[in-house]
């Protein structure tokens, strides 16, 4: 719709000087006989000559395009070819001037006149001093038609032409005003439209670099994710296969020194060992709960394997569950299990202790696992002894409970024993 508005004034301002010299021609013509003497006759046809060479110049005239962001008025530069400048206003004037002397002879040539109220915006530089001068320029012209011809030839004439002056002053200012403000409206509305598109812009690319990043982010979190199950796999292995494989050569071991009947015993408990372990290597790899507590709850889990471990070791051990039991989250429950596992391993490994004992104390908002032996015992903050010690186990134990917000502390002294404890959050089984 905005595009054919703009064409129809586009075609007015082009051939609507023409159509209303055309029509205002014929009035003065057919009122010639009254209105005009002969020569005023020959004048008018000269001056509406020199109308018609007048316009065809205008139109003819080289145009070169405003260039982009020059602050010219748009709509001034589409509607009126090369408009506003020098030209422009010497034609305005020139044709103005020629309105006038055309109303002067004649009233009815006054059609023509007021083309001026259409472009003098247009054509006029964009100070408003310009623009009302030509306008009342215009409105001169046509208070004279109006009041009777010119110049008035009476007092009474001389009053209607000074009150219809007023009125057309008044009108073509207002309204020239009013297209004023419409016109800086449409700049503005320009204006936001053009910001808006470079703020869609921007924000076009601050999405592809967020697209960048988020891509570059969730690669990260991959390969987080990857070191993270490796790291799991890791201490799993460490954790069951490891410690199986330890119990099945133990086993192996304490079979070619002994009997008949007693070797076949060991070689059974290396058979349970190796299936035990299969077990668990599938489950590892799979990231389900440790074989322990398919069935049971992580107690009765602690409490079978302190007992299983005492039988294979020979070392005395004792499990003791204090405080009110709940339900506890997979992960939570598999990872204590890993943990007192590992714990205990050490201590058939490197204390050469002969009592061990396992605590699981439910105290509100946390669970606690304590394991303690009476064995050798080692210093902590020495690498040395810490690496004799099983270096990764103690490392898997407090990876283990930093991913459940939790902490691994280890207390233990040359000669005194060994005591790890652990403290994670209690998470309640969904």
């Amino acid at each position: 719709m905005a595009a054919t508005v703009e064409e129809r004034w586009r075609q007015f301002y082009r051939w609507g000087p023409y159509v209303l010299l055309g029509i205002a021609s014929a009035l003065a013509a057919a009122t010639a006989g009254e209105l005009m003497t002969r020569t005023e006759r020959g004048v008018a046809a000269v001056l509406v000559a020199a109308v018609l060479v007048l316009q065809l110049c205008w139109q003819l005239r080289p145009t070169p395009s405003p260039a982009p962001g020059s602050g010219d008025d748009p709509g001034a530069s589409v509607l009126v070819p090369g408009a506003p400048g020098p030209a422009s206003v010497g034609y305005f004037a020139l044709r103005t001037a020629l309105g006038f002397a055309l109303t002067w002879l004649n009233p009815f040539f006054a059609v023509f006149a007021c083309v001026g109220y259409f472009d003098a915006v247009h054509l006029l530089p964009r100070r408003p001093a310009w623009a009302r001068a030509g306008l009342l320029a215009v409105a001169l012209t046509m208070a004279g038609s109006q009041s009777g011809g010119l110049p008035p030839s009476s007092t009474l004439q001389w009053a209607a032409f000074a009150g219809l002056f007023l009125i057309n002053a008044g009108l073509a200012t207002g309204a020239a005003h009013l297209e004023a403000k419409e016109a800086e409206k449409a700049a503005e509305r320009s204006a936001t439209i053009a910001q808006l598109a470079r703020t869609n812009a921007r924000l076009e690319q601050a999405l592809a670099e967020n697209a960048t990043l988020q891509a570059q982010l969730v690669l990260q979190a991959r390969e987080a994710g990857v070191a993270d199950e490796r790291r799991r796999l890791a201490a799993e292995i460490h954790d069951t296969l490891a410690q199986g494989l330890t119990g099945i050569i133990a086993q192996l071991q304490a079979a070619d020194t002994a009997d008949a009947g007693q070797a076949r015993v060991h070689h059974q408990r290396a058979a349970a060992l190796a299936r035990h372990s299969l077990g668990e290597a599938r489950r590892s790899v799979q990231n389900l709960s440790p074989v322990a507590l398919e069935h049971d709850t992580l107690p009765d889990a602690l409490e079978k394997t302190v007992a299983g471990w005492s039988e294979r070791t020979g070392i005395s051990g004792r499990f003791t569950a204090t405080g009110t039991a709940h339900p506890l989250h997979d992960e939570v429950a598999a990872t204590l299990l890993r943990i007192a596992q590992e714990a205990l391993a050490n201590a058939e490994r490197h204390s050469g202790a002969g009592r061990a004992g396992v605590t699981l104390s439910y105290m509100g908002d946390e669970v606690v696992l304590d394991i303690r032996d009476d064995g050798r015992g080692f210093d902590p903050a020495a690498p040395l002894a810490r690496g004799s010690h099983g270096g990764f186990g103690l490392d898997g134990m407090r990876a283990r409970a930093a991913r459940l917000a939790g902490e691994v502390e280890v207390e233990s002294a040359a000669g005194e024993g060994t005591a790890i404890s652990v403290r994670v959050p209690l998470a309640r089984h969904d």
